[in-house]
């Protein structure tokens, strides 16, 4: 499993999955829906995926004397890898917002999703989103990966026309304040809860799909 992740770091990954991880960036823009950082993450890792198909990365991989489990495996560790980067990322970034840039004007005034916990629940959820959407009906074929991007890309973006409506309610005011809040680490216990089952069963799914899959 070791070598398998390796060599999915250092010879499947696309540059573009790293270089994307800049994304997380777009926690400090004001007056712009930034849970959008999370979805261009996940276009990083699409672009992984888009060059293993190219190069036959798969085909090659099942050729190495491992069991097809262990590819899907490794290949689901990279990329919960790359999230849980982008999620520490996020985090650093929510609390230098949180408790040194709370002051700005700019984001006082920031009627969009402000960086705070409600908001590190809603990248996760988004995380978990491209897990289930994409990865379960990639390795349905282990070649076609489009339409998985598309039902993922449709879906995400519903999830962050939600997330930017939630706090208009006027009982969830509190889930876009600039200061913590408790109301915020209910979302936040959900992005939790929901990434590690939604990730777990999807990485079950996969296997068993992957298995049926003639290469």
């Amino acid at each position: 499993m070791k070598n398998l992740l390796i060599k999915e770091m250092k010879l499947t990954a696309s540059p573009c999955t790293y270089l994307f991880l800049l994304f997380t960036l777009m926690t400090f823009i004001p007056g712009y829906p930034i849970t959008l950082g999370a979805f261009f993450v996940c276009y990083g890792i699409f672009f992984t995926y888009q060059s293993a198909r190219e190069c036959q990365d798969i085909t090659y991989t099942v050729m190495l004397p491992v069991e097809k489990s262990q590819v899907v495996k490794a290949k689901f560790l990279f990329v919960v890898l790359i999230q849980m980067l982008a999620f520490l990322m996020f985090v650093l970034f929510t609390l230098v917002r949180m408790f040194l840039l709370k002051g700005s004007l700019v984001y006082i005034t920031n009627q969009l999703v402000n960086a705070n916990f409600a908001f590190l629940g809603y990248v996760l959820i988004i995380f978990t989103t491209f897990n289930i959407c994409f990865l379960c009906t990639y390795f349905k074929t282990a070649y076609k990966f489009g339409v998985p991007f598309l039902i993922f890309s449709v879906i995400s973006f519903i999830l962050v026309i939600v997330f930017e409506v939630l706090h208009f309610i006027p009982s969830l005011t509190s889930l876009n304040d600039v200061n913590f809040k408790t109301a915020q680490l209910i979302p936040f216990a959900v992005g939790v809860v929901v990434y590690a089952v939604g990730t777990f069963v999807s990485l079950k799914i996969s296997i068993k799909r992957f298995e049926k899959v003639d290469l």
